[in-house]
């Protein structure tokens, strides 16, 4: 017997995400059927089509009409012919403010079937998340220009760390610690450098490491974090990082584990009090829209996170056996994976598998 209905919006969005999301939301489809999850998809087709012929890319109400649901589906937002600070603050970003998804979540790991960059790197070597502060630090709207246009043109933009969002990010970070194996928590920070904000963030973190004798913990300096992210990738746990560390070693990450087309993520507001979102981490992908080719796993993992926020791990975690199974057929694998497959095909043989596991 179904429970009662969910409630799902779709925002398809920009570039592949048009593709990958329905092709994802056919899988989404046939677990949810075998595990009773009654789930209604309401379509929004907001993004940079919108822009051009509306002049916006979502309606002025849009955020009113999100905060109905349990969850958002986003596919990619951007596309050449609206610069990227207009399509992100006209759509992604003020979502994550306005509902308060302040942690960015973002699982990598090297799947079986994916070859690492890495020589000589196995499945068990690369398993971490990264934690991203997902609501202020250096992605802030505070600053301006001065004397635009002449040789004495100036622009400024803050950076704000407060403690509540701090505090909430790096909580967060040791309470999803407390639930692996490892048991670890790594801080991002460049306090060698950046004078006040980074010291700040350093403080919090020793303060809120206490509190959680269990866990253990390391920081680095962004800088030699990104190589240790390349020299040692198994050192790795959980890593904590402000909005731009947590976005650069985000995208790093997925990158030493064989392909960033893979990599999932999810916008988590923890309180529940709003809605969550859930996204690949790949983009809208211009250079090979609406050519087919493109990785469905990183939408179908995010839609697979989706449904483990929402109460159903078993339906998550077939869907994480599924795309296993299907990474051993080099049929199917996408031209990033190395193969000449396409995303329908790939696509299908995780539906596959996800029928057979029935």
């Amino acid at each position: 017997m179904k429970e009662h209905s969910i409630e799902i919006a779709v925002i398809p969005g920009d570039g592949i995400g048009k593709e990958v999301v329905p092709a994802a939301i056919q899988v989404l489809d046939q677990v949810n059927a075998q595990f009773g999850i009654n789930i209604n998809w309401t379509w929004f087709d907001w993004g940079c089509e919108r822009f051009h012929a509306c002049g916006s890319m979502m309606p002025e109400d849009g955020l009113e009409q999100l905060a109905r649901f349990d969850a958002i589906f986003l596919g990619a937002v951007g596309f050449p012919g609206v610069p990227d600070h207009v399509s992100l603050w006209g759509l992604l970003i003020p979502i994550r403010r306005r509902f308060e998804q302040y942690a960015n979540v973002r699982p990598i790991r090297l799947l079986k079937g994916i070859r690492s960059p890495l020589r000589d790197r196995k499945p068990k070597d690369i398993d971490f998340i990264v934690v991203r502060e997902n609501n202020e630090g250096e992605y802030s709207e505070i600053g301006g220009r001065l004397y635009t246009g002449t040789d004495r043109e100036m622009c400024m933009q803050e950076a704000v760390f407060t403690r509540q969002g701090v505090d909430r990010i790096l909580r967060y970070a040791f309470e999803l610690a407390g639930t692996r194996k490892r048991r670890h928590v790594t801080s991002a920070t460049k306090s060698n450098g950046i004078k006040i904000t980074m010291p700040y963030w350093d403080e919090r973190f020793a303060d809120i490491a206490a509190r959680y004798p269990g866990i253990s913990t390391d920081q680095y300096h962004i800088d030699i974090l990104a190589a240790h992210f390349v020299l040692h990738p198994d050192w790795f746990d959980v890593v904590v990082g402000s909005n731009l560390f947590g976005d650069i070693l985000s995208d790093l990450g997925p990158a030493v584990a064989g392909t960033i087309g893979i990599a999932p993520s999810a916008n988590i507001n923890p309180d529940r009090t709003s809605p969550s979102m859930f996204e690949p981490v790949h983009g809208s992908a211009p250079d090979i829209a609406g050519k087919g080719m493109a990785n469905p796993i990183g939408q179908i993992w995010s839609g697979a996170m989706m449904l483990e926020f929402l109460g159903h791990a078993d339906a998550h975690d077939r869907i994480m056996h599924a795309i296993e199974a299907a990474l051993a057929d080099t049929q199917v694998l996408t031209p990033d994976m190395g193969g000449r497959g396409n995303t329908l095909s790939l696509a299908g043989q995780i539906l596959e598998h996800c029928r057979r596991a029935e």
